[in-house]
């Protein structure tokens, strides 16, 4: 019986250390290359991070778990001013520049914001007695970090305005607050808003706001639904507001921050006609007190705010 030959083992190759060398400095200059594109923004997420120095600052919004952020009370990492083009009066229209700067003064323009909810930039105004709330959608103005927008204050007072807004360098939420006065005498009595659980029928639709738990108290999450229905049993559709169907944006009595809302989605992304249609909603109120909920929707083509006031315990 024959035994085959043993095949002795072909010699390895010698390593080349000149084909590597040459393809990792290839890949470095790429890298650089690719780091050299430009984005659109010029802001990364180290400007966005504030130092509070012992204090609170404000953390990144998760959009999944809703809560109620007090803005004024910690350090933003973006500064906000409010500048009007005239001194603003009570039921007249006034131009204003709003503008916004990181904590080392870069300017945050149309390129450094993402589209959330239609619009880079969000504004929402509201007087001291909580009467008057407005949702307002500035325009990039003529320099760099300047925003224009207009709006019509119904009262006299310290109004407040709230910037929401999404930076594109971290793709989360984030606010800041800056505070303009409106001269003038003390208006006639402040409306009150109806108590959560109580209807408000006006131009044919009745409104109403359950809140679950009840009482609601604070650190809870909470369980909102929002209802309309035509008071004649008639079908109608809700028109969409900033690609939902309704918004909530809660305030509480001193205006420290807010709570801005969506519906949450469990049957069909689009109400189809109905006498009544019913939008549910979650939140977590941090501290007891009183507070206002806005309620913002389009019907027959027109946006409509409808205001609630609760109490958590």
């Amino acid at each position: 019986m024959s035994t085959a030959a043993s095949v002795p083992p072909l010699p390895r190759p010698p390593f080349a250390w000149g084909q590597f060398l040459a393809l990792t400095a290839g890949a470095a200059v790429v890298f650089a290359l690719l780091r050299l594109i430009p984005t659109g923004s010029d802001l990364n997420h180290m400007d966005f991070r504030v130092d509070a120095k012992g204090g609170q600052a404000i953390e990144f919004c998760d959009p999944l778990n809703p809560q109620f952020i007090p803005v004024v009370a910690v350090k933003s990492p973006v500064l906000m001013e409010v500048v009007p083009a005239a001194p603003p009066v009570p039921g007249r229209p006034v131009a204003a520049v709003v503008t916004l700067r990181t904590a080392r003064g870069k300017a945050i323009g149309p390129e450094d914001l993402q589209v959330t909810h239609t619009r880079r930039l969000h504004l929402l105004a509201v007087d001291p007695t909580l009467a008057d709330y407005q949702h307002l959608h500035p325009e990039p103005g003529a320099r760099p970090g300047e925003w224009a927008f207009t709006f019509t204050p119904a009262r006299p007072g310290n109004y407040r305005i709230f910037a929401d807004f999404t930076p594109t360098a971290t793709g989360r939420g984030l606010y800041a607050s800056a505070d303009v006065e409106v001269p003038g005498a003390a208006a006639a009595a402040v409306p009150v808003p109806v108590a959560v659980g109580e209807p408000l029928v006006r131009d044919g639709h009745r409104f109403t706001l359950a809140v679950r738990p009840a009482p609601a108290r604070a650190g809870q999450p909470l369980d909102l639904r929002f209802a309309v229905e035509r008071t004649d049993g008639a079908a109608f559709a809700l028109g969409e507001v900033m690609d939902a169907f309704a918004h909530l944006v809660a305030f509480d009595a001193e205006r420290s921050g807010f709570a801005h809302l969506h519906p949450v989605v469990s049957g069909p992304a689009r109400p189809g006609p109905s006498p009544r249609t019913e939008l549910d909603f979650k939140l977590t109120i941090p501290r007891a007190g009183r507070y206002t909920i806005w309620a913002q929707l389009s019907l027959n083509g027109r946006e409509e705010f409808v205001p609630f006031q609760f109490e958590v315990k």
